[in-house]
């Protein structure tokens, strides 16, 4: 592995352009793009403005084709095993939804899971009488593989867990998950909405069925793109909720055949000029290398962490035994949305975590709602420094009013 030098580091800010204008901490949230991701996407709109939408989508047809392959090759998949969509969730969803439940099958989950997919778990659950359950944590924050394994029996129809919550730097232990799902033969979907970018995912390692991302996080592409991962040991066993003309092929008027490949899951309709900067995104990242933007992230993270554990009042929440790129932080006597907001005035960009978002955790930690504070390889020391000092000062303005 190649680590991010100096050189590298300098070389990531100037071909950013956001870094000139702000220290940018939401990229859990919505990461700055490189410049190229942004002329990719300019320049497909400005010759399909000359030319017409199905046109410079046909001339761009062999760009658009090598997308799927930098998906596969940042997952270590296979190009058929690849959909790509207009966001994280849906591509989730395409898969969580085409799952058939009865009353009495169960769904696992951990603590650490995202609002939009436990809230289909109880959808899900209310329509079918199928059952969820939280897996418990470790001493360690992360999800208990050993509590998960005593869990499995033959009612277990569907393990679903966030790699990365969005409530702190916590990783949980997929592989060991899935080695618990491969041996059970029960379906593994891996949110990796917080992980995809920012840490190096090989599915064949970790033996998931299916995974869902999104491009505007951690991989720094345009938003309003997604994709999804599915392996054919699950993606032959389902029927998409929701076809069309693209995902299936009408063979007479009274029958249709469902594409063979993970495009079951795509809709015909998307944005050319996003799904290329979606391409844009992924092949930058493979540039660096996942390996070093992990190394880079974490470390910069674990610096934060640091340095925000030395102000008084100041209460750092991440948990688990590998950490991430997001930090999660509380100041006593001053709401979360406070905080951000006099860090925005200082330009300085975080975000909230709210109870909602992840209801599970919040409520067994008895946490208020929580400043995100996330870093890319692009950030630097630099930046941290002015971070610590604004929060440092909110700090003293908190403990004198």
């Amino acid at each position: 592995m190649v680590s991010f030098q100096p050189d590298d580091i300098a070389r990531a800010r100037a071909e950013t352009p956001g870094c000139t204008g702000v220290a940018h901490f939401n990229n859990a949230g919505s990461a700055l793009p490189p410049a190229r991701v942004t002329d990719t996407m300019v320049d497909y709109l400005r010759h399909e403005a000359l030319v017409g939408g199905y046109e410079a989508a046909a001339a761009a047809a062999e760009r658009t084709d090598a997308v799927y392959a930098s998906v596969a090759r940042l997952l270590n998949a296979d190009v058929d095993d690849i959909a790509l969509t207009d966001n994280a969730t849906r591509s989730w969803q395409a898969v969580f939804y085409a799952l058939p439940f009865k009353p009495g099958d169960r769904i696992l989950t951990s603590r650490a899971e995202y609002a939009s997919n436990a809230i289909a778990f109880l959808q899900i659950a209310r329509r079918t009488g199928a059952r969820v359950e939280v897996v418990a944590d470790d001493a360690g924050g992360q999800l208990d593989v050993d509590d998960l394994r005593a869990r499995i029996d033959d009612d277990v129809k569907l393990v679903a867990v966030s790699h990365v919550p969005t409530q702190g730097g916590l990783v949980n232990p997929a592989e060991e998950i899935g080695a618990v799902t491969s041996a059970a033969g029960v379906p593994f979907l891996l949110d990796a909405c917080q992980s995809a970018g920012q840490i190096d995912l090989d599915v064949t390692r970790i033996r998931c069925d299916a995974l869902s991302a999104t491009g505007r996080k951690y991989l720094r592409g345009p938003r309003g793109t997604g994709f999804l991962y599915v392996h054919p040991r699950l993606r032959d066993r389902l029927e998409p909720a929701m076809l069309d003309l693209h995902s299936a092929s009408w063979e007479s008027p009274t029958e249709y055949v469902v594409d063979p490949t993970a495009k079951r899951f795509e809709v015909w309709e998307r944005d050319f000029a996003a799904v290329l900067g979606l391409g844009a995104a992924v092949d930058y990242a493979l540039e660096w290398g996942l390996p070093a933007i992990e190394e880079r992230v974490a470390a910069l993270a674990a610096t934060m962490r640091s340095r925000f554990g030395e102000i008084p009042g100041v209460r750092v929440h991440d948990v688990g035994t590998r950490r991430c790129g997001l930090v999660t932080f509380s100041l006593a006597g001053m709401p979360a949305e406070q905080v951000k907001a006099r860090l925005t005035a200082a330009k300085i960009n975080t975000s909230v975590t709210h109870a909602t978002s992840a209801q599970y955790d919040f409520t067994a930690r008895g946490l208020p709602d929580l400043v995100r504070a996330s870093v890319h390889y692009y950030n630097n020391e630099d930046e941290i420094d002015r971070l610590v000092r604004e929060v440092t000062g909110l700090a003293q303005d908190s403990r004198s009013s």
